[in-house]
């Protein structure tokens, strides 16, 4: 599959990758600032973004698509950025890839098995009728039945747009991840390893990195190190993006 992409400034190669419902445009502004030191490449996953939709949506497959990508690129000696679903993914490259994959930076997100937990998520994404809303406004009016969180809310509604005059729909393709929202927790194999340098960095409000993953992490990992960004959960790049970037500059160069 050939994955849409965006591509700023110079040098060694910069993957980045988002997150379960988010896309390249996500990253942005960030990657402005890397620009100024790599080559970024800014990539839309398989059913988001740009990119095109698929039944199949799985990290085996993710895998060949970034694969595809880097060799399509020619790119070398890449570095790679992967944010919750894109951090897992980016686990998973760089464990049966590592010739790919120089340094290994995994935002908020551990090797271990998460159970579904997206499921108020989708059930208010589903109840959408593209027929009648003719504004964001009127979504997230929708959505705010079955999503408290007003950033959440937000965040999937940066996915929308007008499909055609008239018609407003999303760039993820929700059918296709909601049939397989089980793949999305589900673990890296125990025997994987990637001895390379890496970093996990891990919102300070946020529960996806605890205690008791850091034995897994340096298991799979054991060149890693693990950061908290401060004042930030889940979406720590877009919380506190200075410390963020600040974190990644350091340890990349």
């Amino acid at each position: 599959m050939k994955l849409f992409s965006r591509v700023l400034g110079e040098g060694q190669p910069l993957l980045i990758v988002h997150g379960l419902f988010g896309m390249s445009d996500n990253w942005q502004t960030l990657a402005k600032q890397f620009a100024v030191f790599f080559e970024v490449h800014l990539i839309d996953l398989p059913n988001h973004g740009r990119s095109p939709h698929t039944d199949d949506f799985s990290y085996s497959h993710m895998c060949e698509d970034i694969i595809e990508y880097i060799s399509d690129s020619n790119l070398e000696n890449a570095i790679i950025i992967g944010h919750s679903l894109g951090g897992k993914l980016a686990m998973q490259l760089a464990v049966t890839e590592p010739q790919l994959i120089s340094k290994l930076i995994v935002v908020d997100i551990s090797p271990r098995f998460y159970p579904i937990h997206h499921d108020k998520i989708i059930e208010g994404l589903q109840s959408l009728d593209f027929t009648t809303l003719k504004s964001r406004s009127e979504a997230d009016k929708v959505l705010s039945k079955y999503i408290d969180e007003v950033d959440v809310r937000q965040f999937l509604l940066k996915s929308m747009y007008w499909k055609e005059k008239g018609v407003l729909d999303f760039r993820f393709n929700l059918s296709s991840i909601s049939a397989n929202i089980a793949n999305v927790g589900e673990a890296l194999a125990e025997d994987s390893c990637y001895v390379k340098p890496t970093l996990f960095l891990k919102g300070q409000n946020s529960n996806y990195i605890g205690e008791h993953d850091e034995d897994l992490i340096f298991t799979h990992f054991p060149d890693a190190d693990i950061e908290n960004i401060a004042d930030s959960g889940h979406w720590l790049h877009a919380e506190n993006p200075t410390q963020f970037f600040e974190t990644v500059i350091h340890f990349l160069i």
